[in-house]
Formats: C-alpha cells, structure tokens, sequence
C-alpha cells in the first residue's frame, strides 16, 4: 500500500499544463514585480498562486490539514482551503470530464506548509509546537508566510512563527445497530518472527521484539474495541496456523481476560491460502457463530501471482447463514507491470487490469460457493486497491454487489490517507439479500488521519491509533 505509482502521484499533484511539450524560449522572461512589503491577508485560495510569488501572506480562512506525509521526512505539511483533498478517483470517474474538475480543484485548494530547510529527516520543525501529535482533517488558523511557487506552478508557504495548534480530537469506537456486527481490518504487515520472541527483524512489520510487542498491543486494542464478531483480515504474516503462527499469537492476545463466550477463534485453511508472503485470514466469536462447511479459497487465475488469494468461509449463528469473504487485491505499485497492466495515466494506477479480472473472478467464485452450499447472504470485505469509483470497484457494483456504505447512507466514507489525498482502498460490498439484513456501517478513522510517527515503530503513542494505515470497517446486520 505504501508504495505507489510514481506517475499516480504526479497525475495527482501536477496540472495538465506540467504535461506539455517545453516550448523554446524567444525572449528573456521579465523578472518579477518587487513584491510590496506589506502583509496581503488571502481570504480564501489565490486564482494564481504565481502571482503572489515572494510575497508575505496572512490566511484569513481556515486551513485543514490534508496530509503529513512529507513531515518527518522534508519538514513539510500538505493543507488545504475548504476542507479535505480528495483522492480524484474517489469522487469521479476515471477519464471523465469529472475527473479532470476535481484534479483543478485539488491543485488549487493544495497548499504546502514548508520550514524551510534544506535538512532531511529534521530532528524538529521550526514551525511547530514542540513533538505535537497531528492528525488529517484538524484546522489551523491564521497562518503566515512567504509564498513561493515551483516551476509547475505548486505553492508552498516557508511559515513564520510557529503554528497554534487546535486541541487533539479523536473518534470514539463507532457504534452501528444491528445483533450481527461484521468486521474488516488491514493489519499493515503483522509479522511475528519465529512466534518465539526471535527472528526479528522480520521480511515486513516489526523490526525488534519490541516493536512487535507494540504492534500487538495496537491491534488487540483496535479489534477488540470494534466489538464485532466476525472480522475479515489482511496482510497477516503467511506462516501457517500452528502455535507460533501470526495468526494464532494475535487470536490469543485477543482472547486475554475475555470471557469464554466471547473469545475469538481463527479460521484454519490448512496452509496458505496463497504463496504470497502476506495472506487475507477471518476470525470468529466461538461463542456465537459455527462455520458452516470448510474455509475455501481460489488460489488460479490473477490469484495465483498478483491479487492475494481470497478466503470465504459460510457461518451459522441464530439466523440465517451467511458467508464472510475476504480479499485483498494486487496493490498500484508498478513493478513488473506492463501491457495492459502498466500505468493509462487516469488515475489508477498500475495493475488495474489485474485487479478489474480479480473482481470478476471473485464474483463467479464467491456466486458458486455460495449456490453450493445454499447461502443466498455472502458480504466481500478487505482491501480492494483500488478507489470507490475505479473500474474494479464499479465491475464489481455492474454485476449485482452493492456499497454497504452508499446502502447505509454514509456521508464521504474514507480509509486511507496518501500523499495528502483521501479515499478508500477498503470495501464491504454486499449481496441483495445482505444488503436487506444492513442496519448500519462506519469507519473508525483511528489510523488514516493520524500521523505515521504515532505508530508502533515511531513514538508509539497510547492507545490504538496508528495501529496501521487503514481504517477498520464496521457492519451492523440483522441475524
């Protein structure tokens, strides 16, 4: 997830002027009018940003905090005029008309926060407050500073003074109605080691026992928080299922202190399922719900190398039986991509392709084990990789699955942050009799808007948040 196209985040960030062939120079271009020594005050975003190039600014508006991806490593923070920047292919259409507006209206909210320094990897920010705690989407209010422009026309503020920081706020657990509550999480690399406290650093996640320890102590306090009886997991270390297996050393620190009826079991697929390094997994309240039949999973096709393979599994609780599957998608980074999986520059990215013939793979599969088994209620759930209005996600609306969160009706659902965009890579799509049994769904945005420093690896900051970079999902279902 973490890595991404490089023409994405251009596509993202540039105009479509940046694009254009450079065109030879047949006069010298005048120097820049002396900028008035006065302070201009910006109600809200400049038409053009260049032509206040030099000059000291104070801005009236509020500024939201967009991303800080850039902080820790440049110094930098991404904000913007009239709240938050959407990611384009989370609004609109790829190649649309549409799409194109929301790309000029991002690049014209967009304003960088700048020290600056040259420094990398800053040990502090002149411009903050001492080692605050950030999160996306909080305000910050009359900011001043020099504006500079870049050769692509991009803005970017060097602050003076140092910033008033609003009061740190966070989201409550959601609570949605329903008797069935059904969870989605990525877990961002969960990898335990030898299971024995050893072998660290591992290929992804923790790199010491400690680092481990934290990240355990994040996500049982996420999981168990969310108060769901079944959840759907991603980029679970693939090391089988035994005693010392990712899997069963979360489910255990789960289970500590609860209740019998109330503790978590895991879904055993035997092995895999898949050969990729990170794997998709389920767990389940023993208490409450049976499985009903074998786990399966589709381990050909665009399963067999890219998108991870998926893993369903039917339940049986005190209503009707229902099937729970889990995915996991091949993510937008663009190596090996070629043909049609390399980048179309519309926004999303390398390996679509793959992803479009995963989503109508998974349809066929999770539509005949379902028939099999005679379960007509079947919710897909997981990291998707692709944005609500890319053409998986739309494939998969085309043949019959329907938005838990659009049913819902929730207002701009999001799960992920990056590179100052916001968007969800994260669905839970739901058959038409599942859609029936929907009583609610939500986001607990404990990780997307909080800063990557808070997390396991960085200050580790208490409680849940930055348990990961994504967002869990909620459901509430009639049984």
């Amino acid at each position: 997830m973490r890595r991404r196209s490089l023409a994405l985040a251009l596509s993202l960030l540039l105009p479509a002027s940046a694009f254009a062939q450079a065109q030879p120079q047949v006069a010298p271009t005048p120097a820049p009018a002396p900028r008035s020594p006065a302070t201009v005050t910006l109600a809200a975003a400049p038409a053009d940003w260049r032509a206040l190039e030099g000059q000291h600014v104070r801005i009236a508006a509020p500024l939201t905090l967009a991303g800080t991806d850039g902080l820790e490593r440049f110094g930098q923070l991404t904000v913007a005029f009239d709240g938050r920047l959407w990611q384009p292919t989370e609004v609109a259409v790829p190649g649309s008309a549409g799409i194109e507006q929301v790309m000029a209206d991002n690049q014209r909210r967009r304003l960088v926060l700048d020290d600056g320094s040259d420094a990398r990897d800053p040990a502090s920010v002149a411009y903050l407050p001492g080692n605050p705690v950030l999160r996306t989407g909080m305000q910050l209010r009359n900011v001043e500073g020099t504006v500079r422009v870049d050769a692509q026309g991009r803005p970017s503020l060097l602050v003076d003074g140092t910033l008033k920081l609003p009061e740190l706020q966070r989201p409550a657990v959601p609570s949605v109605p329903g008797s069935l509550h059904i969870a989605a999480f990525n877990l961002e690399n969960f990898f335990n080691g030898d299971g024995q406290g050893g072998g660290f650093p591992t290929l992804r996640g923790a790199r010491t026992l400690d680092e481990h320890k934290a990240q355990v102590g994040k996500l049982v306090a996420t999981v168990n928080a969310l108060g769901a009886d079944i959840a759907a997991l991603m980029e679970l270390e693939n090391d089988g299922y035994g005693p010392q297996s990712a899997i069963a050393e979360l489910v255990n620190a789960l289970n500590i202190g609860l209740a019998a009826d109330k503790q978590w079991a895991f879904v055993d697929a035997g092995e895999g399922p898949g050969s990729n390094p990170i794997r998709v997994g389920i767990i389940y309240r023993r208490g409450e719900f049976k499985p009903l039949g074998t786990p399966l999973t589709k381990l050909d096709g665009p399963f067999a190398e890219h998108s991870r393979a998926p893993l369903a599994q039917a339940f049986q609780g005190k209503g009707a039986p229902f099937m729970v599957v889990a995915n996991h998608f091949k993510s937008k980074g663009c190596r090996d991509a070629s043909g049609a999986d390399a980048d179309r520059n519309d926004g999303q990215g390398c390996w679509n392709a793959t992803r479009v013939e995963s989503a109508r793979q998974l349809n066929t599969w999770a539509q005949a084990e379902a028939a099999r088994l005679k379960v007509k209620d079947v919710v897909l759930m997981g990291d998707f990789n692709a944005y609500a209005m890319e053409d998986p996600i739309r494939t998969l609306h085309d043949l019959g699955w329907q938005d838990a969160f659009k049913v819902a009706k929730v207002e701009q659902p999001y799960s992920y942050v990056y590179n100052g965009y916001t968007g969800r890579l994260d669905h839970a799509l739901l058959s038409p009799t599942m859609a029936k049994r929907l009583r609610g769904a939500a986001e607990w945005h404990s990780n997307a808007d909080e800063q990557d420093a808070s997390g396991y690896q960085g200050r580790n900051v208490q409680g849940p948040w930055r348990s990961s970079d994504h967002d869990p999902l909620l459901l509430g279902f009639d049984k």
